[in-house]
């Protein structure tokens, strides 16, 4: 596919997105920005939170990692879907029944100001080191296949892609990223069906055939069972994937911000369920077009993609789609589910990062409305930055897969915010406001020491996800030991 096809086919997608936003920015204020005035119907929510949660993470590195650890991960996505029940049933309650628009006024409701912010704080670091990750490979592969031929550096690249979401977001808001996540859903969805037809035809093999034979048998392990010492045993993977999912979905702005435009409960957790069944079908395809992946690679001499000076699986979906002659189709296709899987996760980040920034730590709304609207676009520009910064930063310093890297991250950022909800939701207990962020900077600096420690200090035990309820768990002691009296 040639450099000038894929810039063509990148301009008339955001052209597309402009058209959608334009006509779903509303009034183009706070209320439509932050909470799309609550009109959203559950079943646009719902489907367009898949390419949300699946983002360019799932589009390439989930099957990329096929090669090393081969369906594995299926283990940690079957948590998932017990940690959304979770989110559903548990959380949703109580964010709409204090109408909540940043999901960390709880804490501050429950605890005071510092324990708000220092939610908003935890939010703020993962969610931008996590939609960082997410662009990342979006722009790696951008300049891998088009910008380093012509010369242009990195740092451009991922300012473009930054710049183009910030043009379809800074209006609307939540209301347009709603729409754009559905329209971005669906064509990533498309896309990984029609790459797994044209590779099967290109192997001369059905689908089905496929799924029966020794090329698929040796790449579809789905169980560790053996030893629960080792890092992805299925109770460390399930327990992990069931925390992950309520704290990068429950107890993250980003995602709760949009359950939170649905008109009622009810609807937010009809939303909830049913993207819930769509991830878990939609993740296992990814994992089997992995299979597909390598086999193809493997009967035609397909090299994995060099990156840094290393071998880069999360390049082999790219490289295979685009660089293999199969079909024309196939690389368009491939081409507009990767860029939908990376800014259906993007936009959404940046839309969160700006409410969450404005309403926890400005107090926008206690702002006029002109201040308001001009604290916002400029709240908007920063975290764009911010944005870019991030991803710099990796593009030089990234050594493991992206899915694995971010998993890894999300125990360390998100289990104070575990910790915090949880002693909120569970116990009656108030808190020494003032320490609550104490509490979880130590908290993090402890599962740091646990993670880090040579594998001989923990009997040759490996920490994998379980990382994440560990630092939750800490953090809630922590917050025991400071509580002060019983409501």
């Amino acid at each position: 596919m040639s450099e000038s096809l894929i810039v063509i086919v990148v301009l008339s997608y955001f052209s597309l997105l402009f058209v959608v936003s334009s006509l779903t920015k509303g009034n183009s204020d706070n209320k439509t920005f932050f909470s799309g005035n609550k009109e959203s119907p559950w079943y646009i929510v719902a489907f367009g939170m898949v390419g949300a949660s699946l983002s360019g993470i799932t589009f390439i590195s989930v099957p990329g990692d096929v090669g090393s650890t081969s369906l594995t991960y299926f283990q940690v996505v079957l948590g998932y879907l017990f940690g959304y029940f979770v989110v559903a049933y548990v959380l949703l309650p109580i964010y709409y029944k204090q109408n909540l628009t940043s999901i960390y006024e709880y804490l501050g409701d429950r605890f005071g100001r510092k324990s708000h912010m220092t939610g908003a704080f935890f939010f703020f670091v993962s969610r931008v080191l996590g939609a960082a990750f997410r662009l990342f490979l979006v722009a790696i592969v951008l300049q891998e296949f088009v910008f380093n031929s012509w010369g242009i550096p990195f740092e451009f690249t991922v300012t473009i892609s930054i710049l183009l979401i910030w043009i379809y977001t800074f209006r609307g808001g939540i209301k347009t990223v709603v729409w754009t996540d559905t329209l971005q859903t669906f064509l990533m969805i498309l896309s990984v069906f029609l790459s797994i037809y044209y590779i099967t035809t290109s192997l001369d093999i059905g689908f089905i055939e496929f799924l029966n034979s020794d090329d698929f048998n040796t790449k579809s392990e789905i169980f560790v069972t053996d030893s629960i010492l080792e890092k992805n045993h299925f109770l460390k993977s399930f327990i992990g994937g069931i925390f992950i999912t309520i704290c990068m979905t429950g107890l993250d702005q980003d995602m709760m911000q949009k359950n939170l435009t649905c008109k009622s409960l009810r609807d937010a957790q009809k939303n909830m369920i049913v993207f819930s069944l769509i991830l878990v079908a939609v993740t296992l395809v990814f994992l089997i077009l992995g299979t597909l992946l390598f086999t193809f690679a493997e009967k035609n001499d397909v090299l994995i993609p060099i990156l840094n000076g290393r071998e880069s699986t999360d390049l082999l979906f790219p490289q295979i789609a685009l660089n293999s002659d199969l079909n024309i189709i196939l690389s368009i296709t491939f081409l507009l589910g990767l860029i939908a899987a990376a800014y259906s996760s993007a936009d959404s980040a940046l839309t969160s990062l700006t409410t969450s920034f404005c309403i926890d730590f400005l107090d926008i709304e206690k702002k006029d409305e002109k201040n308001q609207k001009k604290l916002r676009f400029y709240t908007h520009i920063l975290m764009s930055i911010f944005l870019i910064v991030v991803i710099l930063i990796y593009e030089n310093y990234l050594s493991t897969s992206v899915i694995d890297s971010l998993l890894i991250i999300a125990g360390f950022t998100y289990g104070p915010l575990l910790g915090l909800f949880a002693f909120g939701i569970f116990t009656k207990h108030n808190i020494n406001d003032n320490l609550s962020f104490f509490v979880c900077i130590i908290s993090v600096i402890i599962v740091t020491i646990i993670f880090y420690l040579p594998d001989g200090y923990l009997g040759g035990y490996k920490i994998g996800y379980e990382l994440l309820p560990i630092n939750g768990l800490i953090t809630f002691f922590g917050l025991y030991i400071i509580r002060k009296s019983t409501t």
